[in-house]
């Protein structure tokens, strides 16, 4: 798996969002179209695992927190930047989305949840903030930011 055939697979989940707001039925559309049962879910989430084992995701860490921007913000993304973290049982720092977040949880432990949510896509609006948690075991993220912006030095006054 290289970032060229990674970004590839992503291609059809970004061409749905692209200019539709990020907001819950945005979250529906992709649940109902690349949800946790569907051949895209299984793909990209096999596709983490082998690039996270080929050394080139989540290389780096920090705060219990494996994590890296994968993909920066391109024309040929749609301005989204992709980046992926593996979290288990832990709280990370909090952060608002200016542009809002699009977010594909690929639970590793059965039980795991990122935000309250098992396997499948969870979509953060713009001016949303918070303190991305995972319970009950090890997950994937993968999150989509509009513009790669993403503000980790926002005061914690609101949270999603």
């Amino acid at each position: 798996m290289t970032i060229e055939e990674f970004t590839a697979l992503l291609q059809p989940v970004i061409n749905s969002i692209q200019g539709k707001p990020l907001d819950h039925r945005t979250q529906s559309e992709l649940n109902a179209a690349f949800g946790s049962g569907s051949a895209e879910f299984a793909s990209i989430s096999c596709a983490c695992h082998a690039a996270i084992a080929a050394g080139w995701m989540c290389n780096r860490e920090g705060g219990g927190i494996k994590f890296g921007r994968v993909i920066k913000p391109d024309p040929a993304t749609g301005g989204f930047s992709v980046d992926v973290v593996s979290m288990n049982d832990v709280v990370g720092p909090f952060h608002s989305h200016p542009n809002g977040e699009v977010d594909l949880i690929m639970p590793i432990d059965g039980g795991a949840q990122f935000d309250g949510h098992g396997a499948g896509w969870l979509v953060y609006g713009p001016s949303t903030a918070h303190r991305p948690t995972v319970t009950g075991g090890n997950a994937l993220v993968l999150y989509l930011l509009p513009d790669g912006a993403i503000d980790f030095k926002a005061p914690e006054v609101r949270s999603t």
